[in-house]
């Protein structure tokens, strides 16, 4: 695969940055409130010039599988698309968005894509996962145009120079977040309101794919790290939006016991069962408090953000871009939502800070093989492979120096064992 170069020095700053941790990097960098990060730095000379820059413009493009209102997944993606308008603007870089609203994973994919690159979108970015194939129909026929699909992995391996996969390490998020749950499991059990044995996860899951695994399993590693007795269910929608479903979901999961929930789905309706069930619950894209003040202690999302800065700003810039960007909470592209002190255990802000520090410095490894065990054994080796040979390079080894290395050789996950201590309730679904 061809593989492109960042041609100006006004993105030679970001590029430094994203080879010093190589083509996907395991940095992250700062919390919610943080500046976005600068991706268009000055160019070169000590000399400046009183003369105004001359202002660039970029027509985008984003397809969302929902809309704006749906308070998770493609909510998030317009906090990202908000906020990096805003830098971009103050950096001279105007951008015109053409957004087309609650697109299926269907052949109406393809058509938004058509219809965008007809409408003259420079760069177009498709939000879903379900989206690429479509996606890669339509970017063999217009090669002067960027498409973007995010949380996807086909660009990795593609002979297309004008197609590119984005994700985050939110595997990190997740991890934190349980850490929040678990220390809320051993103060009730320190209390006496549940016993050792009844620290229980329920989890929404949308499909049984590496995403989603891997998303489960860095928060149970997260919530067992502080409490050791701790046991997870899951249970599979077969959506990743369907708000009914979801519902359904957390409410069977508490009627078998689980007294925090948690989801890798879009909707809050897991956050307003838990409270309805009486137990506790972390959420995802959002920051649920707001819908369960009594359940919700905090939540992970992606910050959308700084590869939006990055991409565009390349575009108008007339350079180019990586075909495969993953980064985490040291580039700001993974953040938490605020925790909910009021129902939080005692000392939890302190045990968040002090995991954050040790996840951004590689002190703390997410999937340490220590941690774990599968089918009772330490896992030695493994793969970088899921079942289909569809997530990770078929020839590199995700295991070394001690732990799985996710989203190291690509930025789609590709973590898919399946650990002790966790417990499909419904199998394989998607």
């Amino acid at each position: 695969m061809k593989k492109r170069v960042l041609a100006l020095l006004l993105a030679l700053t970001m590029t430094l940055a994203l080879a010093a941790c190589g083509s996907n990097g395991d940095d992250g960098k700062d919390k919610t409130d943080a500046p976005p990060v600068d991706t268009q730095q000055p160019a070169g000379g000590d000399e400046q010039s009183d003369a105004p820059a001359e202002r660039k413009s970029v027509k985008v493009g984003l397809i969302c599988i929902g809309d704006e209102n749906d308070q998770g997944y493609t909510y998030n993606f317009i906090r990202g698309k908000e906020a990096a308008t805003e830098a971009l603007a103050a950096s001279g870089i105007d951008v015109e968005w053409v957004v087309k609203w609650n697109i299926g994973e269907d052949t109406g994919c393809e058509d938004a894509n058509i219809e965008l690159a007809e409408e003259g979108c420079q760069l177009i970015i498709n939000n879903s996962f379900g989206f690429e194939p479509f996606m890669l129909k339509v970017a063999p026929d217009y090669p002067e145009i960027e498409f973007i699909a995010c949380t996807n992995q086909a660009s990795w391996g593609d002979d297309l120079d004008n197609t590119h996969n984005a994700f985050a390490n939110i595997y990190e998020g997740r991890y934190l977040a349980g850490v929040v749950a678990g220390m809320k499991l051993q103060q009730m059990i320190d209390e006496g309101t549940i016993t050792a044995d009844q620290a229980v996860i329920g989890y929404v899951g949308a499909f049984s794919y590496a995403e989603v695994i891997s998303g489960f399993t860095s928060y149970y590693l997260g919530a067992k790290s502080v409490c050791p007795s701790v046991t997870m269910k899951v249970q599979f929608v077969g959506s990743w939006s369907d708000a009914t479903e979801e519902a359904n979901a957390a409410s069977a999961l508490a009627d078998m016991g689980c007294v925090m929930i948690s989801q890798h789905s879009d909707n809050t309706t897991p956050a307003t069962t838990a409270q309805s069930k009486g137990v506790f619950h972390t959420g995802y894209n959002n920051d649920m408090t707001s819908v369960a003040p009594e359940a919700s202690l905090i939540g992970t999302r992606i910050n959308w953000a700084p590869y939006f800065e990055y991409v565009i700003g390349s575009v108008a810039n007339g350079g180019s871009f990586d075909q495969d960007w993953c980064h985490g909470m040291e580039m700001n592209a993974v953040v938490m939502t605020d925790l909910n002190e009021a129902i939080a255990a005692p000392g939890t802000a302190e045990k968040l800070a002090e995991v954050e520090d040790q996840l951004r410095s590689g002190k703390l490894q997410v999937f340490d093989t220590s941690t774990f065990t599968i089918g009772g054994e330490e896992l030695k080796n493994a793969f970088a492979l899921d079942t289909d040979g569809d997530f990770a390079p078929d020839s590199e080894e995700a295991v070394f120096d001690g732990a799985f290395h996710e989203s190291h050789f690509q930025s789609a996950p590709y973590f898919a064992l399946r650990i002790d201590g966790i417990e499909w309730v419904n199998e394989e679904w998607g």
